[in-house]
C-alpha cells in the first residue's frame, strides 16, 4: 500500500520572521520573569513547519489481541505477533517546510504518490493524528484529484485519551486503571468505538461524578464520537494497514526538532527552510543526486557563463 502521512513541528523563529498573529500575541503578553516562562505562559516563539512523508509499505495482518499484547508487554497475547517479521517502510521520501502552506505540503505528498502510482494499483492510506485543519486539507485533496482514500485516526493519540479518562475513575497508580484500558482498547480495535464513548459516559453517571471530575471522560469520549469514521480498527488490521503514526512522528522528530530546536537557536525562514532542504534531501537518501546536480549548477554560473556559448575553449 502507499501510505501519505502529515504533521507539524515548531520552530522557534526571530521575532521578524514570526507569522503575524504570533508576533501579535508576543506583543500582547506581559511576563512574571524577565528572562524565563513561568508556568503555564506559552512563550509565542515559534513558526509551525509543515512536515510529509511518503512512503510503501506490505499489509501485516494482525488481531486486536496482538496490538493489545504489543503495548502491555506483560501480557502475553502479542508473543505470536512479535515473533512474525514486521514489514518496514520501504522507499521512504519525508520533506517539510516553513515557507509553503500546508496545503501546498500535502498536494506535495500527492504529486508524490502520483509519480509512483499513476494507475493507482494501489491502495493509498493516509495516517493522521486528529488535527482538524490536516485532516480537511487530506479529505479535500482526496476528493479534488478523485482518490479512494482510506483516513485512519493513530491510535497511540487515542490511546493517551483513554489513560486521560482512567484516572477520573481509578486512584493513582492502581493496577486496575491498566486493566480498566486494556479492555476498552481491545473494545476500540474490534471497532466499538460509539459503545466505548457511551460506556465511559455511563460509568461517569454511575458513579455520581462532579462535573469538574468527569471532564477527562467527557473528553475522551467527544474524541471518540467526534472521530469515529476514522476508528474502524477493526477492518484496518484484517486488511493489514498500519494505524500508529510512528514514521512522521519519528520524520519530526530527526528533521525538525533535532536541529532546529538545539539550545538557543532562533531561526530565519530562509536559513530554516535550506536546512530543513538539505536534512529532507539526506533523510530520504536523495543528497547524493543532489550535490552533483549542485556541482553542475555552479559549474555552470561561475565558469561557462563566461564563456561564448557556455563552452569552454580546450587548449592544444
Amino acid at each position: 500500500m502507499l501510505v501519505i502521512s502529515s504533521d507539524g513541528k515548531g520552530v522557534p523563529m526571530r521575532k521578524h520572521d514570526l507569522r503575524p498573529q504570533t508576533q501579535a500575541a508576543a506583543a500582547k503578553q506581559t511576563p512574571h520573569l524577565l528572562h524565563r516562562s513561568s508556568k503555564g505562559e506559552k512563550p509565542n516563539r515559534k513558526r509551525m513547519a509543515t512536515v510529509a512523508t511518503v512512503y510503501t509499505i506490505a499489509p501485516w495482518v494482525r488481531l486486536p489481541e496482538d496490538i493489545v499484547g504489543e503495548l502491555h508487554p506483560g501480557n502475553r497475547s502479542g508473543d505470536q505477533t512479535s515473533q512474525r517479521a514486521r514489514p518496514r517502510p520501504e522507499n521512504k521520501w519525508v520533506w517539510a517546510s516553513l515557507s509553503h502552506p500546508p496545503e501546498e505540503v500535502i498536494e506535495q505528498a500527492f504529486a508524490e504518490a502520483h509519480a509512483r502510482d499513476p494507475a493507482h494499483a494501489k491502495r493509498w492510506v493516509a495516517l493522521v493524528d486528529g488535527n482538524p485543519t490536516q485532516l480537511n486539507l487530506l479529505q479535500a485533496t482526496a476528493k479534488k484529484q478523485g482518490i479512494p482514500l482510506v483516513i485512519i485516526l493513530d491510535l497511540i493519540h487515542v490511546l493517551e485519551y483513554l489513560w486521560s479518562a482512567v484516572w477520573a475513575l481509578f486512584d493513582e497508580a492502581d493496577p486496575a486503571a491498566e486493566v480498566w484500558v486494556s479492555e476498552h482498547l481491545h473494545a476500540l480495535l474490534r471497532g466499538h468505538s460509539s459503545l466505548v464513548a457511551a460506556g465511559l459516559r455511563r460509568s461517569a453517571t454511575l458513579r455520581a461524578l462532579t462535573p469538574e471530575q468527569r471532564k477527562p471522560i467527557d473528553r475522551c469520549a467527544n474524541y471518540l464520537l467526534k472521530y469515529r469514521d476514522f476508528l474502524h480498527y477493526d477492518t484496518y488490521l484484517a486488511a493489514g494497514w498500519p494505524i500508529a503514526t510512528g514514521v512522521i512522528e519519528g520524520a519530526c522528530r530527526h528533521l525538525v526538532k533535532d536541529r532546529l530546536e538545539i539550545t538557543g537557536a532562533r531561526w530565519t525562514v530562509a536559513g530554516a527552510e535550506a536546512i530543513l532542504r538539505l536534512r529532507a534531501l539526506r533523510s530520504s537518501g536523495d543528497f547524493a543526486d543532489y550535490w552533483s546536480f549542485h556541482l553542475e549548477q555552479e559549474h555552470r554560473r561561475q565558469h561557462l557563463s563566461h564563456y561564448a556559448n557556455h563552452k569552454i575553449l580546450e587548449l592544444v
